[in-house]
């Protein structure tokens, strides 16, 4: 189907029915608790939704999930109350939201890594779930977050810890690790649902597991048959889904399912991704490839104007604006191939690298192995010792840490190490930098939001590297959630395997520094998949790098975006100095951080031109059985 997909889950009460009444005029589909009363009201296509039952107890789950009615029927036999959905949920896969209803009680979840989220709102004296937070906005006509859309500046999807935060006033999401409780009269609590894995494991020992999950997540992309596709970049990450797609050729084939595969042509002829896609292409010869001609495959930052003339498909601010045109091309390409699903490597880095701050881990735990690697990547990539031993003699706590970004929010960004020779930072996250565009007011904003935050906020991990790698994983989850949003208002769904959580369980379980080993890239995922993709596809050690591509879009398209920022909406609400934006993008050339910031503000500039309008209901939907 194409349109907005999205559900709103209701508690089995008298509140929840008045609730449904103003809900209704949005929803095509109804599913009722055992009472006869609405549970989840919305819009979604077929197979979307799957519910089992067994007496008064319902186990729902939506989206990615090959598990069939009888299966979670069972499943909801075994329940005895609210407090066991987690352990009859067992075993599932694939991404998903996890409802359950029993004996007057509701419960509801998404997934760890915020592929799948839950905001939840007053509406009509009850708490209500949903999974798009301007649904709940539109029904109790919240009101913006100015506060929360200054941030956007700052990074788009947030980053942690303020990624739990709503940029609608009223509505409130739900944390990835928690879920939500909500009684008979409608009130609401949280409790944690999920706790990430000690990374204990040694990465030999982790390799079976990680094999399972992965083969396990890309057979729920697959089970329902048919085409899909998949991105075929020529690394790593998403050359392994692609020949896991594959791997049953007997199998898929009865099933009639079929993989056609998409790669785009970098603009930097020195970058070997087409090299490695051309290799693994040889190697899937039952498989379709496609590789876009130039005017096939748009630049980056095109068509902007187009995303301003109808509603906006995400239903929060996102740089996905800067990929708008290539998502449309993406959606006819595959659609017009017969494609339900699209696969891509997004997570992959998150979950089979190492990120510079478990050195501040390593050297603590194990310090002769972790000199021994410090001076092989000093020799490799000329860290200063000096810079190096200051960031790793850092003790600052997270909180401590949080409130220093909170001073710097404005400072001048310091030199990229790729740009200028310096040692990575071991701190417990990036310290961003407000763009130059952000008004003072913007800035102050955002600085009471970590200065608040720093109060309370606890890391996700009491290891830095821990706590990094789940911090990257949520930031992909969530930007992967906002581009299913789009594609699948037009008729194809995104799904990332690697972010599915129990690909996240397998691979955080292994020690943070056994992910990586210097002379060797990804080795974890290398020798999980090992058997599966051919020997000469896994030899490759590169990653292709894409600065040019985004240096010649933002050549092309330079004029289109100065005139974007001639009475911005984001200088109307005192967010940003149009001047100085439209100042950046004549300079020179820009840095990589510059260019971050240039998406996050187009996403929020965009998406607060789009929610301009008053949001109505879009037709009046079925009414059988409604209350």
């Amino acid at each position: 189907m194409s349109g907005d997909v999205w559900f709103a889950v209701l508690p089995d009460g008298e509140s929840g029915v008045a609730a449904a009444r103003l809900l209704r005029p949005w929803a095509t589909e109804t599913v009722f608790h055992h009472s006869g009363r609405p549970w989840l009201l919305g819009s979604w296509p077929d197979g979307q939704v799957t519910v089992g039952a067994a007496g008064a107890r319902r186990v729902a789950v939506i989206g990615r999930c090959p598990v069939t009615v009888e299966g979670l029927s069972a499943r909801a036999g075994r329940l005895r109350d609210i407090g066991d959905v987690e352990q009859v949920a067992r075993g599932l896969t694939g991404s998903f939201h996890l409802l359950a209803s029993v004996d007057g009680s509701v419960r509801a979840r998404g997934s760890a890594s915020g592929v799948r989220r839950l905001f939840h709102a007053r509406v009509a004296g009850a708490t209500v779930a949903g999974d798009r937070v301007d649904r709940l906005a539109a029904v109790t006509g919240a009101a913006l977050d100015e506060q929360l859309l200054a941030a956007h500046l700052l990074a788009s999807p947030l980053p942690f810890p303020l990624d739990d935060r709503c940029v609608w006033q009223g509505v409130q999401a739900v944390p990835s690790f928690d879920c939500l409780l909500i009684d008979a009269d409608g009130r609401a609590r949280t409790r944690r649902w999920w706790t990430p894995p000690e990374p204990q494991r040694a990465w030999q020992e982790g390799v079976p597991a990680v094999r399972s999950a992965l083969t396990a997540a890309v057979d729920a992309c697959t089970a329902g048959g048919g085409t899909v596709s998949a991105d075929l970049s020529g690394g790593l990450d998403s050359t392994s889904l692609c020949f896991l797609a594959t791997r049953e050729q007997e199998r898929t084939r009865r099933s009639g399912a079929k993989l056609v595969t998409l790669r785009w042509q970098s603009l930097d002829p020195q970058n070997d991704d087409a090299a490695w896609a051309v290799r693994a292409a040889a190697r899937l010869p039952d498989s379709e490839h496609v590789t876009p001609g130039p005017g096939q495959w748009p630049l980056w930052y095109s068509d902007l104007a187009g995303l301003t003339g109808d509603a906006v498909p995400t239903d929060e601010p996102g740089p996905w604006v800067r990929d708008g045109a290539r998502m449309a091309a993406l959606c006819h390409l595959m659609t017009g191939r017969g494609s339900r699903l699209h696969l891509m490597g997004g997570g992959g880095d998150e979950l089979f690298s190492t990120f510079p701050p478990h050195l501040h881990d390593y050297v603590r735990r194990h310090p002769m192995a972790a000199w021994s690697r410090i001076r092989a990547q000093r020799a490799s990539q000329h860290w200063p010792l000096g810079q190096l031993l200051r960031q790793l003699a850092d003790r600052r706590t997270f909180g401590q840490w949080l409130t220093a970004w909170a001073q710097g929010l404005t400072a001048p960004q310091p030199p990229s190490p790729a740009l200028v020779r310096g040692a990575p930072s071991t701190a417990w996250g990036v310290d961003l930098r407000m763009p130059p565009w952000a008004t003072r007011d913007a800035a102050g904003a955002v600085r009471d939001l970590l200065r608040e935050a720093a109060a309370t906020a606890e890391p996700l991990a009491p290891q830095r590297g821990q706590h990094t790698a789940l911090a990257c994983v949520r930031s992909g989850g969530r930007g992967l959630r906002q581009l299913d949003q789009v594609t699948s208002r037009q008729g194809l769904g995104l799904a990332a395997p690697y972010l599915d959580d129990q690909v996240i369980e397998a691979a955080l379980a292994i020690r943070v520094a056994e992910r990586s080993t210097p002379g060797r890239y990804k080795p974890v995922l290398a020798e999980a998949v090992r058997g599966i993709v051919p020997d000469d596809v896994l030899r490759r050690n590169t990653k292709g790098e894409y600065s040019t591509d985004f240096h010649v879009s933002l050549r092309h398209n330079r004029s289109a975006l100065v005139e974007f920022f001639d009475d911005s909406w984001l200088a109307r609400a005192g967010l940003i100095d149009d001047a100085a934006a439209r100042a950046f993008l004549l300079g020179v050339h820009p840095t990589p951080e510059a260019l971050r910031s240039l998406s996050s503000s187009l996403g929020s500039e965009i998406w607060l031109r789009a929610r301009s309008a008053p949001t109505c209901p879009p037709s009046t939907p079925i009414t059988e059985g409604a209350p």
